[in-house]
């Protein structure tokens, strides 16, 4: 019998626990709206009706999480957003239809707190060491342990399974009757059993196509609706976004002008949307080199510590500010605030001859920022952009505004940290 070498449900991934931090979150925004509108139309009554049907949308939100997170890692954190939305949306809905008073204030500090609070839990969670084990039939292989994750070869359905946290098989495979009967019995009894690919995804948060594959939806087209009403809002964001940084882009562009010769943007075509190509805006962040000279392909790479980096070009790249001109972008709908990054049309005619599926990523308007980036940063020789085009595969193949949302977060920790910058 192994020995355990991991708990195997630590005290944030209790639900018990999970609904006690809940509950002492809105006792401590309770008492703060008492505080911060003593003398306000906020009763005891209301605020204590509020109070109770938060802590029934905050339950519901939970129990709603823990039933459609079937996957540990990337894909349990896509799922924070629209549990609590739903649970909310339905709690708002009663209060409307039921013509109930309540406190705004609190039902709206209730939402975004059980966000922030189970967005702490996911990553608190990933902290913890799990142990799963991986049936030898079918396509397997045995990935080296990460920080987070033991991998244990299970060779006989006799094995014991007590230390394992969940089970990795390939279920398209025709897999023995032994192993069959002992996955149905792990099932049974609580133990997770995942498909070994999914799995893999849901934990790297990468997608490595052997071959083109429906998504969810059952087509190789992300959901068309969505695509729509992001299009609708990337414009009115980016409208919005350029009158309120205004005077950051006026200051940006003086530094640009008045600290090397050359251009205040840099203007670059690159492949976009459906694999057409547009002229891209950036601040320039580079010595200026008129344009022809040099190899094209490796003036279009950036290499780490590259020395035509200007010096208040290095800080505005570590800081994603020279991506700030492509707004403009957005707006005459050639780009998206989220999507895969798009390349040099030099560098990604390349690509298309050396990766297989590359055209694919082009399905989706290219964003600002992108799941590879916030993932990997930046690359550009062809092993690095193997891995960076399995991350934009993932983003494709679960389109939502969930993964925009969790893209969002990981943009302001990458701008913060300048995570992949060069």
């Amino acid at each position: 019998m192994q020995e355990k070498t991991v708990v195997k449900i630590s005290l944030l991934d209790s639900k018990s626990a999970q609904i006690v931090l809940g509950a002492i979150a809105l006792l401590v925004q309770y008492f703060c709206v008492v505080r911060l509108v003593p003398d306000g139309p906020h009763s005891d009554k209301l605020l204590l009706d509020t109070l109770i049907g938060c802590a029934i949308a905050s339950i519901a939100g939970i129990f709603l999480f823990r039933g459609v997170s079937k996957y540990p890692g990337v894909e349990a954190s896509a799922y924070i957003v629209p549990s609590f939305t739903i649970a909310h949306a339905a709690l708002l809905a009663i209060f409307i239809l039921g013509r109930f008073e309540y406190s705004r204030i609190l039902l709206t500090t209730s939402f975004v707190s059980n966000i922030v609070l189970f967005f702490l839990v996911a990553l608190m969670g990933r902290r913890r060491r799990m142990c799963i084990g991986i049936i030898p039939e079918g396509q397997y292989t045995i990935p080296a342990n990460a920080d987070n994750i033991q991998w244990s070869l299970l060779n006989d359905p006799l094995d014991d399974v007590s230390h394992l946290d969940a089970i990795a098989v390939d279920l398209r495979a025709d897999i023995s009757d032994a192993w069959d009967r002992r996955l149905a019995a792990c099932a049974l009894s609580d133990l997770p059993v995942y498909h070994f690919k999914h799995l893999l995804e849901s934990l790297s948060g990468k997608v490595e196509l052997e071959h083109l594959s429906e998504n969810s939806f059952g087509t190789l087209s992300p959901l068309r609706s969505y695509m729509r009403a992001k299009h609708f809002v990337d414009v009115v964001c980016a409208f919005t976004a350029i009158i309120v940084l205004m005077p950051l882009l006026i200051v940006i562009a003086l530094v640009v002008r008045f600290t090397s010769p050359g251009p205040i943007l840099f203007r670059q075509v690159r492949i976009g949307y459906q694999g057409r190509p547009f002229r891209v805006f950036k601040f320039r962040t580079m010595t200026h080199v008129p344009a022809g000279t040099g190899d094209l392909l490796d003036a279009a790479k950036t290499k780490d510590g590259d020395m035509r980096v200007t010096r208040p070009g290095g800080f505005l790249r570590q800081s994603r500010l020279d991506e700030l001109p492509q707004l403009l972008n957005v707006i005459k709908g050639e780009m998206s605030w989220i999507g895969p990054r798009p390349e040099a049309e030099v560098l990604s005619r390349w690509y298309e001859k050396e990766i297989p599926f590359y055209p694919y990523r082009h399905i989706v308007r290219p964003g600002i920022t992108g799941w590879a980036q916030v993932n990997q940063g930046h690359v550009a020789e062809v092993e690095e952009v193997k891995s960076k085009l399995h991350y934009d595969f993932y983003y494709i193949k679960h389109f939502s505004p969930w993964i925009d949302l969790l893209i969002v977060a990981r943009t302001i920790k990458t701008m913060l940290t300048g995570f992949g910058a060069r």
